[in-house]
């Protein structure tokens, strides 16, 4: 049985939906950030895998504003559940992120997972960037010294149903969905959206990474970090005009190029994950995207990062 921890954000509950039986841990339930209390209490032989989904995420905005927020919260977490997995001996499953890979001058793209030690990350989310990064160094330490199967996986941009809208703590698809819909319902005439527009990202569906995290969990063990996301890229101009046109959108996008892009782009490489025997299919980004602005609409404004 898995204990998967973040369990009410974005890939948590996408993998308690997929895995029912698995246990989820949330911040309501225990502050991993100044306690492993929770897992070490686990009755024994209940749980043999934790999935550790829990970080202190964000946009450009909050990386940038409080980058050392970001860096001690998601340390002293990632501490507490690797600690905790050691003593239980458990397997653990961590989820980092394409953003602790270096920036574009120390790499050559697409990113393999032989060069996430090459340089530096970007600076724009240098913080959380260099927190998720030990967190793949601790595990192969702890695995290393006291013989742990600690794995990690590293999805890229995940988006969904149960995403954070929230304008200042979210990311890019969110932010961009509950804009348009706010703009529509109050008639606003332009949407404003940060930086130029050109920087490419890929987007992972989150139910398919929870489908990927899931299937590693059970056919993987092995100390390499493993990149599980969804290669196909898009600007993020495409991305607001089909989130404009799917939601119908009719007045004008303006890009405030006085406000930072972040990293240009950061394309990665999924081979490794195919040679180990993983043959699924990527949900297409219009179709993630049309499930994920039906949810938005037909739920706000009780959803994540807007009620209160």
């Amino acid at each position: 049985m898995n204990l998967v921890t973040g369990a009410s954000g974005l890939l948590g509950s996408e993998i308690l939906r997929l895995s029912p039986s698995s246990v989820g841990l949330t911040s309501k339930d225990c502050d991993l950030t100044e306690s492993n209390h929770a897992i070490l209490t686990l009755e024994d032989g209940r749980v043999d895998t934790v999935i550790h989904c829990a970080a202190r995420v964000g946009g450009v905005k909050a990386n940038t504003d409080n980058v050392a927020d970001f860096f001690d919260d998601n340390v002293k977490m990632n501490m507490n559940v690797l600690d905790a997995c050691r003593e239980k001996k458990l397997k653990l499953v961590s989820v980092l992120s394409t953003c602790i890979y270096p920036d574009a001058q120390y790499v050559r793209y697409p990113l393999t997972e032989n060069q996430l030690h090459l340089g530096p990350p970007h600076y724009s989310n240098f913080g959380y960037a260099y927190a998720k990064r030990m967190l793949e160094v601790q595990g192969k330490a702890y695995r290393q010294q006291f013989g742990c199967n600690f794995i990690s996986v590293i999805p890229n941009n995940l988006y969904g149903p149960n995403d954070n809208y929230d304008l200042d703590n979210g990311h890019v698809i969110p932010a961009l969905i509950r804009k348009f819909h706010e703009a529509i319902v109050s008639e606003s005439k332009e949407v404003v959206i940060w930086g130029t527009g050109k920087p490419m990202r890929e987007f992972t569906f989150a139910r398919d990474a929870a489908e990927i995290i899931i299937w590693l969990a059970k056919n993987y063990d092995g100390a390499e970090p493993v990149n599980i996301g969804n290669p196909e890229q898009v600007s993020i101009e495409s991305l607001a005009l089909i989130i404009s046109g799917e939601m119908r959108y009719k007045g004008t996008i303006r890009f405030d190029n006085s406000k930072p892009d972040g990293q240009f782009k950061k394309p990665s490489s999924n081979n490794f994950l195919r040679s180990l025997g993983w043959n699924g299919e990527y949900t297409p980004i219009r179709e993630g995207l049309r499930e994920t602005i039906s949810s938005f609409t037909d739920r706000y404004p009780n959803v994540r990062g807007v009620s209160k």
